[in-house]
């Protein structure tokens, strides 16, 4: 993960929701939004309010828990903080021991912070969309310019990884090819024709033969594509990192 782009990651207002909420807390954080719903509204003292944590901090289910509250969230979701940061802009903002639950290869990271993304726009209201913040920037310029290390990261990892499987594809597809010219028992003197041609082994190998250099040669034209791909942002939402 990158690191913050200067806007501080000084610790939040030490609320017992706030707290809960940043290290993942879920079921202290329900009950305390449960025996005190007004706690929804607090402020912390940069401005921001329970979703503007839980979506800095990843915590998904808290997310989803405050989504539920339809007439809070209805004002959770137009609150700006201190530096003019929308929610959607907090997408944006990286926090330096934040560590992913499962760790996996750099383009996956990106694409799970780009379905993140996507989850906090869908319940943005439209006119938020392109809100800038203190430094001029809208959510996704900021998105873009935090997530640009680690789309350099997955661009080479992506590479790298095709790179290699197609070393081996070809490998596979060249022992398919060969195999086809050099079929058990050999052929006719005669006719040419395979002698184990009326064998139901013999067909059997035929068929497989032909699903591997099949695939094989599918598997290099993927990796090839992969490789000479723009490696835009966008494509690291689906096509890219599903390839």
């Amino acid at each position: 993960m990158s690191t913050a782009l200067g806007q501080g990651d000084q610790p939040e207002t030490a609320t017992p929701l706030f707290l809960a909420t940043k290290s993942g807390c879920v079921d202290i954080a329900k009950k305390i939004l449960e025996f005190y719903p007004q706690a929804v509204e607090h402020i912390d003292d940069k401005g921001r309010n329970i979703l503007h944590v839980a979506i800095k901090y990843r915590q998904e289910k808290i997310f989803q828990h405050v989504k539920t509250m339809e007439l809070p969230m209805k004002r959770l979701v137009r609150k700006v903080d201190n530096d003019g940061n929308s929610l959607l802009h907090t997408v944006g903002i990286k926090i330096e021991d934040y560590i992913p639950e499962e760790l996996r290869g750099p383009a996956l990271q990106l694409r799970e912070e780009m379905q993140w993304f996507e989850r906090v726009k869908s319940v943005m209201p439209s006119h938020f969309l392109d809100h800038r913040n203190n430094m001029n920037l809208t959510a996704e310029g900021l998105f873009y310019k935090a997530n640009n290390e680690l789309r350099i990261a997955a661009t080479e990892w992506l590479k790298r990884t095709a790179e290699g499987c197609t070393v081996v594809a070809v490998l596979i597809a060249t022992v398919a090819f060969a195999a086809a010219y050099t079929v058990p028992g050999g052929p006719n003197s005669q006719t040419g024709a395979p002698l184990l041609a009326n064998k139901p082994l013999f067909v059997v190998f035929t068929v497989t033969d032909v699903l591997s250099l099949s695939f094989a040669l599918t598997s290099v034209v993927i990796f090839l594509s992969i490789v000479s791909s723009p490696f835009r942002l966008s494509d690291f939402r689906e096509s890219l990192p599903l390839s």
